[in-house]
């Protein structure tokens, strides 16, 4: 019997660690965007030593993965990231089933809203809707990634999970929060808050004098895969008006997960 349960556990992945931090760096150069970052914020963002980093970073370089500009010296992602994104054109079930939820949700509420999906340790906006009223508050931008518990919507997402497989994330995370002025603490109690709400209300949102207010959304599987948040200006968020805000920012999430397809096979 020793032996059958040693043929059925799964073998360790020869390389897999070099590979799993090559991707770990391309995600943190990818949140700089065009701008790129430094190698600094990358070896700290990921906490691995320089020689590493560095080394790693000239691999992607040489495959076109990442660029380096000779005048400011920061690394971001490159051409050959674009090229290989042509393979893959259609645009995800979430966001397809997703997008007149929005529609309606930002003509009913009059503020901006925004989608954020769950990709590994980050979150990543992928849609963003602007609302009627004249002042609106455009945090995030589409393709903005963050730190999964950064954001409004990463805490939403983090809040809808058991809290041992949060806990892991946010630990995970915990060197990347300083860029983001949070810290490990902060996030957690966040988070406890935002479970015991049925969502997430962050007081003081991206943006100074703004508040932003999250609904998670669970993939068909019953994961928490995404969010869906509405940020205004600090008097659009009164307690009254954020009870009326989760209550369609809940309905609307519930509506999307009802509209999302099962994957093919499932």
């Amino acid at each position: 019997m020793t032996d059958g349960r040693r043929r059925d556990r799964p073998e360790p992945q020869q390389g897999g660690q070099a590979i799993r931090r090559a991707l770990t760096v391309l995600r943190i150069v990818a949140a700089g965007r065009e701008t790129g970052v430094p190698l600094s914020e990358v070896v700290r963002a990921t906490s691995l030593t320089r020689p590493t980093v560095h080394r790693i970073a000239q691999v992607l370089i040489e495959e076109g993965i990442v660029e380096r500009s000779t005048q400011t010296g920061r690394y971001a992602i490159g051409r050959q990231v674009a090229e290989l994104a042509l393979a893959r054109q259609s645009r995800s079930p979430l966001l397809v089933a997703a997008e007149p939820y929005l529609a309606r949700a930002s003509a009913q509420l009059g503020d901006t809203l925004f989608l954020t999906v769950r990709t590994g340790l980050d979150t990543l906006c992928v849609a963003r809707r602007i609302g009627s009223y004249p002042i609106q508050v455009l945090s995030i931008e589409v393709g903005a990634r963050r730190p999964l518990g950064v954001s409004s919507a990463g805490v939403a997402i983090l809040a809808a999970m058991p809290a041992p497989e949060a806990r892991g994330i946010v630990l995970a995370n915990e060197a990347r929060f300083m860029a983001y002025r949070t810290d490990l603490s902060t996030v957690l109690g966040q988070i406890r808050l935002a479970r015991r709400r049925g969502y997430n209300l962050r007081d003081v949102g991206l943006v100074q004098g703004t508040k932003s207010l999250s609904a998670w959304i669970r993939s068909p599987d019953g994961q928490p895969a995404a969010a869906i948040t509405l940020s205004a200006v600090r008097n659009r968020l009164s307690p009254r008006r954020a009870v009326e805000v989760s209550d369609v920012l809940i309905a609307a999430a519930r509506e999307i997960e009802r509209t999302i397809p099962n994957a093919p096979g499932g």
